[in-house]
């Protein structure tokens, strides 16, 4: 750990309930490149008071979570494109006083859907309604997936998630077999009480194509477990963690990095 100095550049997250995971990320980063960065995360329940010393104190960039993703919108002075196609934030990058805010978790479930050559024609089967599946269902949407459908209880949510981004949706699981690419949302598979959930049945599992979860801790979760073994294409909350984090720490620091520093980091970051 670099001893403080007055130039030393400050980034933050801020969440209701922080995590160790983003701190061990960047902080491994920081050390391992040398650059003149500290990452710290707070917990607080005034997000405007938050927002304004991030201008007043000039802290480089922070990390956004639930609940302040739509919070901070009116509080910043730009919004990225990545943060205007779910109207969430979860990344700020403060240039000189100016508040600039995107969404790095839409960013990077881009990416994956990019990089494993995700098929537009199949049909996609989301769980969850949350501030996650915003992020999920529009990047698909804008990859050009036409057939999805939102699969959520919340009789509010559900509907006006899946009507947003022109899907349907359904509150009960389909039958097996109505979809090429099943991914969860939802906290079931998460460390805690819902850790040996496994968000779809394995007749689901096995009609896909394609197994993703979003669930980043633990990297290896029920879902993930169950598509690996039945053979399937699997995209872990691992990665899209990874990714998100990765296009943060290149806005913070101007530095690009390459795939093999984000995995470092984000094993780092897991063992902690």
């Amino acid at each position: 750990m670099p001893i403080l100095n007055k130039d030393m550049n400050l980034c933050i997250s801020l969440s209701a309930r922080p995590s160790n995971l983003g701190t061990r990320f960047h902080n491994f980063l920081y050390d391992e490149l040398g650059l003149n960065f500290v990452y710290k995360a707070f917990s607080t329940e005034d997000i405007e008071g938050a927002v304004r010393g991030i201008r007043a104190l000039g802290i480089r960039g922070a990390s956004v979570s639930m609940p302040f993703k739509e919070a901070v919108i009116a509080l910043v002075d730009e919004l990225e494109p990545s943060a205007r196609a779910i109207e969430s934030v979860n990344t700020i990058v403060n240039d000189a006083g100016r508040l600039v805010a995107a969404n790095t978790d839409y960013e990077a479930i881009a990416e994956l859907i990019r990089a494993n050559g995700l098929d537009p024609e199949a049909r996609v089967l989301v769980r969850g309604s949350g501030g996650m599946a915003k992020a999920v269902v529009a990047a698909f949407r804008d990859a050009g997936f036409a057939r999805l459908t939102v699969l959520a209880r919340n009789p509010e949510l559900g509907p006006a998630l899946a009507e947003k981004y022109g899907y349907g949706w359904l509150a009960e699981d389909p039958a097996p077999g109505t979809a090429d690419v099943v991914v969860n949302v939802t906290p079931m598979g998460m460390a805690g009480a819902d850790a040996e959930t496994l968000a779809f049945s394995p007749e689901h599992i096995a009609a896909a194509a394609v197994v993703f979860d979003v669930v980043a801790f633990p990297a290896e979760t029920p879902l993930i477990r169950a598509g690996r073994d039945a053979g399937k294409l699997v995209i872990s909350g691992a990665e899209v963690h990874a990714l998100q984090a990765a296009r943060q720490f290149e806005r913070y620091t101007g530095v690009a990095l390459t795939p093999e520093q984000v995995a470092r980091a984000a094993a780092f970051a897991r063992e902690g």
